[in-house]
Formats: structure tokens, sequence, C-alpha cells
């Protein structure tokens, strides 16, 4: 079994302080969180961007500021970038996060319904950003809410869009998709194909004990304030102690954690990207 990534998804777009005081919204309080968790053991991070208001952006400036604070503190970790509607549905601004040349960003090759909203991925706009990724040479992150998206990134890579291996992150509990079940999660990770990596990110209360069935099945693991503001006892989670809690849970079972370097290997990344994001953020 491979070592464990862990992943943290800082902030998102939609919690708040008031939800959650740890949550992170400033630069320099992102990259604060991202040296803690690395420190703890995570290597992978899912970077959002807030404006002045702590209102979610695809304000170019605000992601470069998040990645320089970044970088500055943790320069060995991996960065993906979001590529989220929440904060707007212009397909350039959605695709200028992948064109600083991180060397991942999340991808979600479909559309499904969240509270309050219908999350769009029109086939039209997720033929574009594949095409943006396979410009740039970023490594997608296939972010699945239902099994549906798995095949819209198959079709994608058959018409040599998207390159294998590929790596999916299931998006399991968010309301109106799929449930947090460790069924919805056996069966998604039996339906891609092999050499391809996965993750999941457990919403809410499920994101321990998917965490939990990922260490033992030989996944990977994000967690974060972004999916979920709480601890198993419901006091307010930080995201470092989130990470804490995961590696504590892969020692008793055995699982090593995977270091940077370890992690780019494992996910396909190619070592001499790792800083070309540096020449774009200046």
């Amino acid at each position: 079994m491979e070592k464990l990534i862990i992943t943290v998804a800082l902030t998102g777009n939609v919690p708040t302080k008031e939800m959650n005081p740890h949550v992170p919204i400033t630069a320099e309080e992102i990259a604060r969180d991202v040296r803690r968790c690395a420190d703890a053991g995570a290597v992978l991070f899912h970077v959002h961007a807030r404006d002045e208001n702590g209102r979610p952006t695809l304000d170019i400036e605000r992601f470069k500021e998040n990645v320089r604070a970044i970088k500055e503190v943790a320069p060995d970790v991996i960065l993906q970038l979001s590529t989220g509607a929440r904060a707007g549905k212009d397909w350039e601004a959605r695709a200028n996060p992948v064109r600083l040349l991180p060397e991942m960003a999340s991808f979600t090759t479909g559309s499904n319904n969240l509270p309050g909203i219908v999350y769009e991925n029109s086939p039209q706009f997720i033929q574009f950003l594949a095409g943006v990724f396979k410009e740039t040479g970023v490594k997608p992150e296939i972010e699945v809410f239902e099994t549906g998206m798995i095949n819209n990134a198959l079709y994608l890579q058959k018409k040599g869009l998207i390159e294998p291996p590929l790596h999916f992150d299931f998006v399991l509990g968010a309301p109106g998709s799929m449930p947090g079940s460790v069924k919805n999660l056996l069966f998604l990770s039996e339906s891609i194909p092999p050499g391809s990596t996965w993750s999941v990110a457990g919403i809410a209360q499920a994101e321990i004990p998917l965490a939990t069935a990922a260490i033992v099945m030989g996944g990977h693991v994000r967690v974060g304030l972004e999916d979920n503001l709480t601890l198993p006892d419901g006091s307010p989670a930080t995201n470092a102690g989130l990470v804490e809690k995961v590696v504590r849970i892969a020692r008793e079972v055995g699982r090593e954690i995977a270091s940077p370097d370890e992690a780019r290997r494992i996910l396909g990344l190619d070592p001499a990207k790792k800083d070309r994001i540096l020449s774009r953020i200046d």
C-alpha cells in the first residue's frame, strides 16, 4: 500500500469566521495554516481566494497573494488551485488559476445540486477547461460528486484532453449529491481505471469516518474547514487539528504518511514543474 497523501481544503467559498473562528481568510492566515498543517503531515493544499470582505472571489491577484504567502513559508508543498463556480461563472476567470501553472488544480466534471444553487459545469465548459489543462500541463484533480462525473472524465481522456494516470477526489455527503457512506466510497473507488489514484473528501460529519475508510482501503484523504467545521465531538475544528487526527488514525493501522516528494511520485507529478508557478506570481 502506498504512503498516505493528506490534502487540506483550507478555506472554501462558504465557511465564515462566524461559523468557525479558525477559518483562514487572508493570505497571511492561509499561509500560517499551511505551515501548521505541513508540520502535522499534510502535503497537498486545495486553495481558494477571498476578497477584502471575506467573500469568495476569482480575482487572480488574490490567488497570487495566497500563493506568494504560502510559498514563503512552505516552499515544498503541492498547491492545487480551485476552479470552482461558487465565486463566479465566467469561463476565463475560472480557468485563470490553472494558467498560473500550479502543480495541480481542481476540475469538477459535471453539474450537481448544492444547497441553494445549481453547481453548473456544462459539457461545453468542461471541454474548454480540459483544453486549458492540456495547454498548461497542469494536472487536474477530478472532483466527483456522483458517478457520471467519472464517465465524463474518461470521455475527456479518450479525446486526448486529459492524460492518465488520473487522480480523482470523491466528494461525498454534500446535500443534493451522493451520501457520505462507505458503500458509496467503495463503489466509486472500484469505478475508476486501473492505475488511477483517489482521495475522499467527506462533508461535515462524514469527513473522519470516510477518511478512516480510505486509509484502510489504500486511498488518500482530504480534510479541512472547507468541508467540515467541527470535530466528531462537536467542538470547533482547526485545519491542523483535522490533519493531526488523520495522522493518528493512519499510524494506528500502520499506514505511513507521504512526504511532498513521495506524493509527487504517487500522483505522477513532474518534479521539474514544482516551481513554475513562481514565474507567474511576481
